[in-house]
């Protein structure tokens, strides 16, 4: 979508099934298997075969190829793959980019996956033990050796920043932590099912890194999640009712750095979610009203709210006061800090389940879903909204 004009995508796609692997902290199987469990559960979900399956989306931080993917799917040829970077920003980007492929013809039925063992193997909050020569590893060159090594130090940098510039407190990123748990407490899938938190509970939490609090980050799980993209007339004879891609976008922002772009003028905002905002707003030709529901990339909590403000829920500042009235649903399935961290794919996953009326924490009568990817990132963002 032009940075200056919409797009014609919005209304030729849509996600037809979603399927999941559990979420747990250690899966006891290949990062393959749970990327093929997942995909196997998602064309069970659509009422598709493996043989319907012509193209796969990934992100490039995956270990699982999509041909070999598709090789231990028993799908045929295949004549669309690609993959997405920057890690969780990519996720929206992954049915964008299944969308594009169908609305050209390129493909007739596109799967999007990701998968991995997050906690039992590579955990990325150990973070940067070792960097390949790479134009990105320059960059993190002036933050490393300061001691800014983990995503939580980069992000912590404009949190407080964040919070300086709007007189505020540490406890105002605990009203989206618990408005997340509260959501898993209800949920079954969530690994934080049953175990909602208070405001107290935040507060009481231990430090990571000033001024984030462990509450403050999401968790760290194995598991895998597809979604499967095909035309909307198609969507029309499976066996779900179609979530339609009423817009996707992706977007970076002027002196855009992965996790670390410390040298923009103002830090407290999302410049880069600015852009995703603006398109999908132009290219449905909707407005924050007409939400219904947010499943809002939620890695750290203060991301959260400089999402709100930079899609217009709410005034610079405000945003946590905005969340305390739950004003708009967030993260009905939980989130990634109370459901499980799986690279913002599980987000889209129940932004599906909202449009098709069957989520754990439905919300009466929702036709419209914002979903975000990951903050912080060169990113992307999805508007699905209900058929007709």
């Amino acid at each position: 979508m032009s940075a200056r004009k919409a797009d014609t995508l919005g209304g030729r796609a849509a996600v037809v099934g979603i399927g999941a692997t559990e979420f747990s902290k250690d899966s006891g199987r290949s990062e393959l298997k749970l990327a093929v469990e997942a995909v196997q559960a998602a064309l069970d979900d659509a009422g598709l075969a493996p043989a319907d399956v012509d193209g796969l989306v990934t992100f490039t931080m995956d270990t699982s190829p999509e041909i070999t993917v598709a090789q231990a799917c028993g799908i045929g040829d295949l004549t669309f793959f690609s993959r997405v970077h920057y890690g969780g920003g990519a996720a929206c980007a992954t049915v964008q980019q299944a969308a594009l492929a169908v609305a050209t013809g390129v493909a007739e039925v596109v799967v999007c996956y990701r998968a991995f063992n997050e906690r039992s193997g590579r955990r990325f909050g150990s973070g940067v033990q070792h960097r390949e020569p790479s134009a990105e590893g320059a960059a993190l060159g002036w933050s490393l050796p300061f001691g800014l090594l983990t995503p939580a130090s980069w992000v912590a940098m404009a949190a407080q920043r964040y919070l300086y510039a709007y007189g505020l407190t540490p406890e105002v990123f605990g009203h989206v932590a618990v408005t997340d748990r509260r959501h898993a407490a209800t949920n079954p899938a969530a690994y934080f099912h049953g175990k909602p938190i208070t405001l107290a509970d935040h507060a009481a939490s231990r430090w990571i890194v000033e001024p984030l609090r462990l509450l403050d980050c999401c968790q760290e799980t194995d598991g895998g999640q597809a979604l499967v993209v095909t035309s909307v007339e198609r969507a029309r004879d499976l066996r779900r009712p179609p979530a339609v891609i009423t817009a996707a976008a992706q977007g970076a922002g002027r002196g855009q750095e992965q996790m670390t772009s410390f040298y923009r003028d103002d830090l407290t905002g999302l410049p880069e979610m600015g852009v995703v905002a603006r398109q999908l707003w132009r290219g449905s030709g909707l407005t924050p009203a007409d939400v219904d529901v947010a499943i809002l990339y939620d890695h750290f909590t203060p991301f959260v709210l400089m999402q709100l403000e930079e899609f217009g829920f709410c005034g610079r500042g405000e945003a946590a006061g905005f969340v305390a009235e739950g004003a708009l649903p967030l993260n009905t399935h939980g989130g990634q800090l109370g459901e499980a961290y799986l690279h913002g794919m599980n987000g889209i996953a129940e932004a599906v389940r909202q449009i098709r009326g069957t989520s754990v924490n439905q919300v009466p009568g929702a036709a419209r879903a914002l979903v975000t990817a990951g903050t912080g990132v060169p990113t992307s963002g999805l508007l699905l909204g209900a058929d007709g």
